[in-house]
C-alpha cells in the first residue's frame, strides 16, 4: 500500500472519506516561491554550521590523535558531505516536492518506510534537536550575567522558550522574513568565522604554528586504534549535519532545478573550508592539550588573543545558535508539512494561511513539540538515540536513488550524477553505521526501538482506512476548528507536483496491473 504513490491516501480513501483540499476552499493558494539562492545557501550554511564548531570541534580531534589526521577528517568528511547533497541535488529535481528524504524515501519504498522516517523526526529528532540549539542560545546570552556560576536552569529554559516562540512567529508572518533572519545571522556566523581564521592566519604569520609542521602534526598523543579514528569520522559526520535541509523546502525554491545543485556547489565547500581553516587557527593559539580541555574552544580563543573583545565570541556564538533555531523551524516544519500533504499526520497540518501562504499549523505544531522537549530532562540521552537513526535514514535515501534508477529509468531527471557517487557515500556510510553497531549496539537498539514504535501507529493510523464514522467526524470537526482559528487551507499543487504526481500515478496503476495479471 501506498508504494511509490504521490497522495496515495486520497485515492485510497474511503467513498466516505473526505479530501481536506475540497473542504479547503484553497483554490488558488500555494507556497510561495521565495527562497533564491542566496537564502538557500544561508539555509544550508545556517543549518550546518551551528554551536559545534564555537564550542566543542574537539571530538574529532579527541579520536583522531593527532593534529594532521584530525584536519584530514575534516577534509574527508567535508568531501563526503558534498558527495551525498549531490545524490540529494538528483533526488531533489527528480522528486521536485518538500519533504526531502523523507518524500524520497515514501515514493521509493513505500509508505511504511517514509512513515518511520516521519515519526522519528516528529517524535523526537526534530524536537530535541531545536530544543538544545534553543538552550545553548540562552546559556550564551545568559553566561554574562552569571560570570562567576552557572545561569539558573529555569531561567535558561524559559529563554529558550521566548527564543522558539518569536522566532515561529516570525516564520508564520512571513517567508521573507525568516529567509531574511536566516541570511543575515549566517551572514553573522561566517564574519565571526571568518574573524577566527583571520586571527589564525596572523598567529602563523607570527611563526606559531609549531602544531602544523608535518613532524609535530602527526605525533601522536594517544595510541592510534581503528575504532577511534572511525568514531572520528562519525563525529565529523555529524559536525555537517543540516547538508540535506534545503531538500525540505524544494517548493518555495525559485528555479529549483537550477539553483537546488547550485547551493549546494557554493555552501559545501564553504563550509568544508570554514571548518578545516577553524580548526587550523584554534591549533595556532592552542595545544592540542588546551584545546580538548576547553568547553567552550571559541571563547578560550578569544581571551587568548582579542584580549578586551573578547566578548565578540560569546555574542557570536549566540547569533549563530539563534539562526541555527531559525533555519530548523523553517525547514522541520516543511517536514511534518509534507507528511500531512501525503495523508500521514492530521490533514490540518497540510494548510496554508489564506493570505500569507506560510505553514502556520506546521510551525504551531513544531514550536509545541520543541517547548515540550525544553520540559524533558532527558534532552541529551535522547538525541544519542535517534542520532544513530537520522544516519541510517541517509544512507536509505542515496540506495533509493540507485533502486529509482532501475525502476524508473526514464523519468526525467535535470540533474543525473554519476552512479560512483552513491556507491562511495553508501561505502562511507556502511563503514560508520557497522562501526556505530558495533561500538553502541545497546544505543543503536534503543534508538531502532524507538523507531519501530511507528509501525503499529502506521497501520492504526495510515493504512487502516475504514475507520469509525464517529472518528472520521471527531477528525474533521478538529480540522475545521483549526482552519478556522488559523484562517488556513488546503494548498494547490504546482506544475512541478501535478508533473511528479502523474508519474507516482502511472506506476500504481502499473504495479496494479502486475499484481491482477499475477493472480489471473
Amino acid at each position: 500500500m501506498e508504494e511509490g504513490a504521490r497522495l496515495r491516501n486520497k485515492t485510497e480513501k474511503t467513498p466516505d472519506a473526505k479530501d481536506p483540499r475540497s473542504s479547503s476552499g484553497g483554490g488558488g493558494v500555494a507556497l510561495k516561491k521565495e527562497i533564491g539562492l542566496v537564502s538557500a545557501c544561508g539555509i544550508i550554511i545556517g543549518n550546518i554550521i551551528g554551536s559545534g564548531i564555537f564550542v566543542s570541534p574537539k571530538g574529532v580531534l579527541e579520536n583522531s590523535g593527532s593534529v594532521g589526521l584530525a584536519l584530514i577528517v575534516w577534509i574527508v568528511t567535508g568531501v563526503i558531505t558534498a558527495v551525498g547533497a549531490l545524490c540529494y541535488a538528483e533526488l531533489g529535481v527528480t522528486i521536485p516536492k518538500s519533504g526531502g528524504d523523507y518524500s524520497y524515501v515514501k515514493d521509493i519504498f513505500g509508505g511504511l518506510a517514509g512513515f518511520l522516517r516521519l515519526w522519528i523526526a516528529v517524535l523526537v529528532m526534530y524536537p530535541t534537536n531545536q530544543a538544545v540549539i534553543a538552550l545553548t542560545f540562552s546559556n550564551y546570552v545568559l553566561q554574562p550575567l552569571f560570570p562567576t556560576c552557572f545561569a539558573p536552569e529555569s531561567g535558561l529554559r524559559l529563554l529558550a522558550g521566548i527564543c522558539l516562540l518569536l522566532l515561529t512567529w516570525v516564520n508564520c508572518a512571513s517567508v521573507r522574513w525568516a529567509t531574511r533572519v536566516q541570511d543575515i545571522f549566517t551572514a553573522g556566523k561566517l564574519l565571526a568565522l571568518a574573524l577566527i581564521i583571520i586571527m589564525g592566519i596572523v598567529q602563523i604569520c607570527k611563526g606559531e604554528y609549531f602544531w602544523l609542521e608535518p613532524k609535530n602534526a602527526f605525533e601522536n598523543f594517544q595510541e592510534p586504534d581503528i575504532g577511534m579514528i572511525a568514531l572520528a569520522f562519525l563525529q565529523g559526520s555529524f559536525a555537517y549535519g543540516g547538508w540535506n535541509f534545503l531538500n525540505y523546502v524544494t517548493e518555495e525554491l525559485v528555479d529549483s532545478h537550477k539553483n537546488l545543485p547550485r547551493a549546494i556547489f557554493i555552501s559545501i565547500p564553504l563550509v568544508t573550508f570554514v571548518f578545516v581553516f577553524a580548526n587550523i587557527a584554534y591549533i595556532t593559539a592552542m595545544s592540542p592539550e588546551e584545546l580538548l580541555a576547553s568547553n567552550a574552544v571559541a571563547v578560550t580563543f578569544g581571551e587568548k588573543l582579542l584580549g578586551v573583545m573578547a566578548w565578540i565570541m560569546p555574542i557570536s556564538v549566540a547569533l549563530s545558535t539563534f539562526g541555527g533555531v531559525n533555519g530548523s523551524l523553517f525547514t522541520s516544519s516543511r517536514l511534518f508539512f509534507a507528511g500531512a500533504r501525503e495523508g500521514q499526520l492530521p490533514s490540518v497540518l497540510a494548510m496554508i494561511h489564506v493570505k500569507r501562504c506560510t505553514p502556520i499549523p506546521a510551525l504551531l505544531f513544531t514550536c509545541v513539540s520543541t517547548l515540550l522537549m525544553l520540559v524533558t530532562s532527558d534532552i541529551y540521552t535522547l538525541i544519542n538515540y535517534v542520532g544513530f537513526i537520522n544516519y541510517l535514514f541517509y544512507g536509505v535515501t542515496v540506495a533509493g536513488q540507485i533502486v529509482l534508477r532501475f525502476q524508473k529509468p526514464d523519468i526525467p531527471r535535470p540533474i543525473k550524477v554519476n552512479l560512483i557517487f552513491p556507491v562511495i557515500y553508501l561505502l562511507f556510510w556502511a563503514f560508520l553505521l557497522v562501526f556505530s553497531l558495533w561500538s553502541e549496539p545497546v544505543v543503536c537498539g534503543i534508538g531502532l526501538a524507538i523507531m519501530l514504535t511507528g509501525v503499529p501507529v502506521y497501520f492504526l493510523g495510515v493504512y487502516w482506512q475504514n475507520k469509525p464514522e464517529c472518528f472520521n467526524n471527531f477528525i474533521d470537526s478538529l480540522t475545521r476548528t483549526g482552519q478556522k482559528l488559523c484562517m488556513v487551507v488546503y494548498p494547490k499543487m504546482d506544475q512541478d507536483e501535478d508533473q511528479c504526481a502523474s508519474i507516482c500515478k502511472q506506476a500504481e496503476a502499473e504495479e496494479e496491473d502486475a499484481s491482477k495479471s499475477m493472480h489471473s
